[in-house]
């Protein structure tokens, strides 16, 4: 036992402690930082689908204090009731909608955001949530269309019959 003792004694007294503490970690073992927003959506399991936007509430339009629909459509609780209106948290709006569609008054809530492929999308009515949803599936079902048949002859070889 004293033997082992000023062993460990002797391997503890040539480690520069000092040393140690000023050096930076390796990036292997140092855990990745997650930004603010990452941690906040973590919770929630929303995806977040747009990196940038924007949204704003009309306070002089908004009737809030009577419906409060936009707080309960929120998936993310980025929207809350706050002394006579309706606040919103940056950090946890995701821009998805939500919010708009469920808004009896339009232009009360409008929403600007920017798809990852740079395109900017702005609605404050749900008809304009609408219509942006329709045109992005639209376009969605002719491009797996185009996939399968890239020319009209290309669909007539496997459909159409020849007399």
């Amino acid at each position: 036992m004293f033997g082992r003792s000023q062993c460990l004694k002797k391997k503890s007294a040539d480690i520069d402690i000092f040393n140690l503490l000023s050096e930076t970690p390796s990036p292997a073992l140092k855990p990745a930082k997650k930004s603010l927003r990452q941690e906040l959506l973590e919770p929630t399991g929303v995806k977040d689908l747009f990196k940038e936007g924007k949204i704003n509430i009309n306070k002089h339009t908004c009737v809030g204090v009577q419906c409060k629909l936009c707080i309960k459509a929120c998936p993310t609780n980025a929207l809350y009731w706050k002394t006579g209106e309706v606040g919103i948290i940056e950090d946890l709006c995701v821009y998805c909608g939500a919010c708009v569609l469920s808004c009896m008054v339009d232009d009360c809530i409008k929403i600007v955001r920017k798809r990852e492929n740079g395109k900017t999308e702005n609605f404050g009515k749900t008809r304009d949530v609408v219509l942006l949803a329709n045109g992005l599936n639209a376009e969605k079902r002719y491009q797996r269309v185009r996939e399968i048949f890239p020319s009209a002859e290309d669909y007539c070889k496997k459909y159409c019959r020849l007399k």
